[in-house]
């Protein structure tokens, strides 16, 4: 390529022909050789005579210019011009394309491989060998393969990003270890962050040869979930912007969608990023149907945090003793306030009063002998969890095997186990199953139970029990009520029993146990059996995309911790009746490359010049005709037409504008109904709903087999092709231009009809002088005959059926069609029109008949009429009217002729008679 200044050549030998440019000129003016003179006589008679067109004896030199700048035109055009190219410096060796695969290359992905197609055949057409390494981590550590250039297209264009960040294998020696002799030059495509290796790889590339390196056409934004007690998100941006982060989520018919749009606080520029926290200020109802955060118009892994139960905030209800609530310290309720107000919304109150609010948890106290027994067991079976503690006066009640919403059966009265008339000691805790909510919770050695409500023995108790002490009696039950649980502590919710309220591991038990809540009995009992491994149900790709896992194994906690990878890609993880999300998005570090060569953020393909040049080549020969025209004094006009003529090959909306509708010639072919589009989107759905009804009744009914029909724009489409149009009347619908009632009045004189409907039921009187403004508004343009009501022996009354009346929607109503042209009138000198066969150019009324027509995409009635066999009646009417008012567009007057041809063959045999 030949790059000068901005400007650039695909073909530049082909630039040699300008040398011709000179040589033309020279041509062009050059006199034509010297007539010989031979002396005849008779020429005298032509002495004095003037001639009245003469012939220049050379071409003007602006007629020239024009010819010659032409020529240059498509000699510039044929050498390939480009504006700004991109230009590569010339290399024989190899070439290395490195592509970053990770989830910050997913916005402008189908450049990057554009990019890197691009660089590959060219290195093909030069017999350059070449490797591709997708930077996606899924890469063993086997060295690079070198091959044609062409080899790596078709897996570049199946490749997609990682919803993980990007990967680059470890030991960059080992992988360039079969690259062929030669300065190995590198295309680097990077998503712009630092990453593992990408350091030692640069300094490998650099140490080989040349390293260009691409970087990303667009900012990197990316969301992460923000630690603390309330969730919140944080964005991390590269630019200033601060895009809406929408929160998605069933809605209450099932439907994912957008539930809210958040909006991000001021920024904290940190390391060349702009930090903007992103408060989740949602109703607890609406922040639960919430399944992920996504930035708004970002279309990355990054740019998605999925929501586990840190983001969802559950209901919680206390319920406990108001008489202790004057000793705060020892109140049932005051320990739990202090481990759930941080991560949940919290009322209190009594029970009735709570069930009212539709809690998702309910804590009892030490309560018994509840009132609202029935109605918290009702809650319970549609999916509620009550948590119940023991304490003195459960243990105390003479009638605990009788009380419900109970796990297990419990003894009564409660154990002492460390008071002063006791053998033993307190007792600590077991470690907690590994299939059970608190698997991994550590146990501080300094929690003891010093009393406890006893569990009897049964079969199944095993099963039930959470937690329990170092004695193996149970600490916490748990049982399964309808879609809801039952649950069970067997001490008191403050001191007074144990000391576990006073740790920091009743606070991560009651974190636990409220996360369960809402939980199907089916996915309760889905237990990990090989915790603590997590099981993926719900993963992104790199475009941000969710979809449910497939083929991925359960991955080690520990594993998961490190963040996504190639085994473990972002997405929902669950253990047992836990979930949590991996996330790929966060903060991230931006790169640098010292020692390559950085193409600027701005630099795009460069424009071809082609087009533009060809297109002024045509101009230029129409100048030329004109010219020549002008100069030879001959028909301006016809060179004028054909200089038109060759504008209109240029590309453009004038171009398209000449070009008729296909849709309208589809419509002319197959007899297509049209209606006027109002601008009004029920109105135009219900013409639209209304023609395809009486299309289909036209194809079953009768001979007829219209095409799907069509909206007509007045101001823009051409009428000459159609039949048949269907005006609804708004009252809010603008009056067409001039052109367009040229067009209808043409329409109407050449055998077109329009139906007008007010759809008003008539009550403005559409035939009389109360006309409905509107109708007087849009039709006063139009070339409309007088009007009057459909007679009785009307050829629309039995075009195809006998009809009396023409109901649509609405019934009852006078229909006004062109009036005929009386004795009286015929007399006083009035002109008789018989235009298009004697059938009305417009029909008026207001019977609303689209929506009698209207059927839905399943073939039902799309609008109500009457009711019962009423109503069914009057849309059958209704649609006998349509089949004939179509009928009588296309035949005419040919039911009214027949009328009159028994009178007519009468004649024929009395003139037969009469002849001699």
């Amino acid at each position: 390529m030949l790059v000068l200044g901005p400007l650039g050549f695909a073909a530049p030998w082909l630039l040699a022909a300008l040398i011709a440019l000179p040589v033309l000129w020279v041509i062009l003016r050059a006199m034509p050789p010297a007539p010989r003179r031979i002396v005849f006589p008779g020429v005298a008679l032509l002495a004095g005579l003037a001639d009245r067109a003469p012939v220049a004896t050379r071409t003007p030199w602006w007629l020239l210019l024009i010819r010659l700048a032409a020529v240059a035109a498509l000699i510039l055009a044929f050498a390939g011009p480009v504006w700004r190219p991109v230009v590569q410096a010339p290399a024989d060796g190899p070439l290395l394309v490195v592509m970053d695969a990770g989830f910050a290359a997913a916005p402008d992905w189908a450049a990057r491989q554009t990019r890197a197609e691009a660089a590959l055949t060219q290195a093909a057409a030069a017999g350059r060998p070449a490797a591709l390494l997708l930077a996606d981590g899924r890469d063993g550590q086997e060295a690079l393969a070198f091959r044609p250039g062409d080899a790596w297209l078709s897996g570049l264009r199946g490749a997609q990003p990682q919803p993980w960040a990007t990967r680059l294998p470890a030991d960059p020696v080992a992988a360039l270890a079969d690259a062929p002799q030669g300065a190995l030059s590198t295309l680097w495509l990077t998503d712009g962050t630092d990453h593992a290796n990408r350091a030692a790889w640069l300094a490998a590339l650099n140490d080989r040869g040349p390293v260009t390196v691409v970087p990303p056409a667009r900012p990197l934004r990316t969301l992460s979930l923000a630690g603390g007690e309330t969730p919140s998100l944080t964005l991390h941006a590269t630019d200033d912007a601060a895009p809406a982060v929408q929160a998605i989520g069933p809605d209450p018919q099932g439907i994912e969608r957008a539930l809210a749009s958040l909006t991000p606080g001021d920024a904290v520029t940190r390391d060349g990023l702009r930090l903007r926290p992103v408060a989740i200020d949602l109703p607890p109802e609406l922040r639960n149907r919430i399944t992920r955060f996504q930035v708004e118009a970002e279309a990355h892994a990054g740019a998605v945090v999925l929501a586990d139960d840190r983001v969802r905030r559950r209901k919680v209800a206390l319920v406990g003793d108001p008489l202790a609530e004057g000793q705060q310290l020892l109140a049932q309720t005051h320990y739990l306030r202090q481990a759930l107000a941080p991560t949940t919304d919290l009322v209190e109150g009594t029970l009735g009063d709570v069930l009212d609010t539709a809690p998702d948890v309910i804590v009892l106290a030490d309560q018994v002998q509840l009132a609202e027994t029935a109605e918290l067991t009702d809650w319970v079976g549609q999916g509620g969890l009550l948590i119940r503690f023991a304490g003195p006066r459960m243990a105390g009640y003479d009638r605990l095997s009788d009380e419900p919403l109970l796990p297990v059966a419990l003894r009564q009265g409660g154990r002492d186990i460390g008071g002063a008339l006791s053998w033993g000691d307190p007792r600590g805790l077991a470690a907690f199953p590994e299939d059970g909510p608190f698997a991994g919770l550590a146990i501080p050695g300094d929690v003891t139970v010093r009393a406890q409500l006893m569990a009897q023995p049964a079969p199944d108790l095993a099963g039930k029990t959470l937690a329990a002490l170092s004695d193996n009696t149970p600490l916490v039950t748990r049982d399964r009520l309808g879609q809801g649980q039952v649950v069970l502590i067997h001490v008191t919710a403050n001191a007074e029993w144990s000391s576990l309220p006073l740790s920091g591991l009743f606070l991560q038990m009651m974190e636990r146990l409220v996360a369960t809540a809402r939980l199907s009995p089916t996915d309760a009992a889905h237990q990990d059996r090989a915790q603590p491994f997590w099981t993926p149900e719900i993963v992104l790709d790199g475009f941000g995309r969710p979809s449910e896992a497939q083929g991925l194994s359960p991955v080690p906690a520990a594993d998961l911790a490190q963040g996504p990878g190639p085994d473990r890609p972002a997405g929902i993880y669950a253990a047992g009746e836990r979930r949590q999300a991996l996330n790929a998005g966060g903060p991230f570090v931006l790169a640098d490359w010292p020692g390559a060569t950085v193409e600027a953020a701005s630099t795009t393909p460069g424009r071809d010049l082609r087009g533009a040049l060809l297109a002024a080549a045509v101009l230029l020969m129409a100048l030329d005709a004109v010219g020549s025209a002008w100069l030879a004094r001959g028909r301006v006009r016809g060179a004028a037409a054909a200089a038109l003529m060759a504008l209109m090959l240029l590309p453009g909306p004038q171009a398209q504008a000449q070009e008729l509708d296909p849709q309208l010639m589809q419509a002319a072919s197959e007899v297509a109904l049209a209606y006027v589009v109002t601008g009004d989107a029920r109105i135009d759905s219900a013409s639209q709903q209304g023609l395809a009804g009486l299309s289909q009744a036209l194809r079953s009914r009768t001979s007829v087999e219209p095409g799907a029909p069509i909206g007509v724009d007045l101001d823009r489409d051409d009428l000459s092709l159609l039949t048949f149009l269907y005006w609804p009347i708004t009252e809010a619908q603008p009056a067409p231009g001039p052109r367009a009632y040229l067009r209808l009045n043409a329409f109407l004189r050449s055998g077109g009809m329009i139906l007008f409907d007010t759809r008003d039921g008539d009550i403005a009187g559409v035939g009389g002088p109360d006309m409905s403004q509107a109708l007087r508004r849009l039709a006063a343009p139009l070339d409309i005959p007088p009007l009057a009501p459909v007679p009785d022996d009307h050829v629309l009354t039995r075009t195809f059926y006998l009809l009396e009346d023409f109901p649509g929607r609405w019934q009852g109503n006078p229909v006004w069609v062109e009036a005929p042209t009386t004795t009286a009138q015929a007399e006083a000198g009035v002109p008789f029109r018989q235009l298009n066969d004697g059938v009305s150019p417009v029909v008026i009324g207001g019977n609303s008949w689209s929506e009698a027509w209207a059927l839905d995409e399943n073939g039902y009635a799309a609008y109500p009429i009457g009711q019962g066999w009423e109503g069914d009646r009057q849309r059958e009417m209704a649609v006998r009217f349509g089949v004939n008012l179509i009928m009588y567009v296309l035949t005419g007057n040919y039911k009214s002729d027949q009328v009159h041809v028994p009178a007519l063959l009468d004649r024929l045999a009395t003139e037969e008679r009469l002849a001699p």
